[in-house]
């Protein structure tokens, strides 16, 4: 054989072997880098129910309208139900879909939280993120009461638009009319960058 013949060969098994470890080898330990996060959440929300009667779920999806006109969609990684409230699911992976008489779609993400069956009120629990695509929130709880026109955020929130951003422990953000109002748990001055 010819010596670049033997070049080509060896780069042809050493881009085979390559291919292979990270197939095989490195891959599937990325996505246990990132199963803990997800797992913790899991054995947090298990171990509140510890010594409870519940059912469980995989992937559980609920989907209604509230106002009479407006979509929404609220899905799980895993979901509990309690069998002395079967109204309330205890969720993880929880994620919401709200769709706005604008035609916006509002998501909102959470690690764990809580969804009322009975009056549609979602409740966020650790590393909460909601966006309609020009606003992002990032908190550690958002309560979304389906009785009140706005979402109730606190807990370490920012708020980051193309126009500003602002920090504060408390946000009731309208999401329809984009309108917020902030205020901060010992009257500490509010943080906010505005620009115009």
């Amino acid at each position: 054989m010819k010596k670049k013949q033997k070049t080509v060969q060896f780069t042809l098994v050493t881009i085979g072997m390559l291919l292979f470890v990270l197939t095989y080898l490195y891959y599937p330990s990325l996505d246990k880098v990132k199963t803990p996060e997800k797992q913790t959440a899991i054995n947090d929300l298990e171990e509140s129910l510890k010594g409870e009667q519940f059912t469980s779920f995989e992937q559980l999806e609920y989907e209604g309208l509230y106002d009479f006109d407006k979509q929404f969609k609220v899905k799980s990684g895993k979901a509990f139900i309690m069998n002395d409230e079967p109204d309330i699911v205890h969720m993880t992976n929880m994620h919401v879909f709200l769709y706005l008489s604008d035609n916006r779609i509002v998501q909102i993400t959470s690690d764990k939280g809580r969804y009322n069956k009975a009056n549609y009120n979602c409740y966020f629990e650790q590393n909460v993120v909601a966006t309609d695509g020009e606003t992002t929130i990032n908190s550690q709880n958002l309560d979304l009461l389906a009785t009140k026109n706005y979402a109730e955020v606190y807990n370490d929130v920012e708020l980051k638009h193309e126009t500003g951003g602002l920090a504060a422990d408390k946000i009731d953000y309208n999401f329809e009319t984009k309108l917020f109002k902030i205020s901060m748990f010992d009257n500490k001055p509010i943080k906010m960058k505005l620009i115009q």
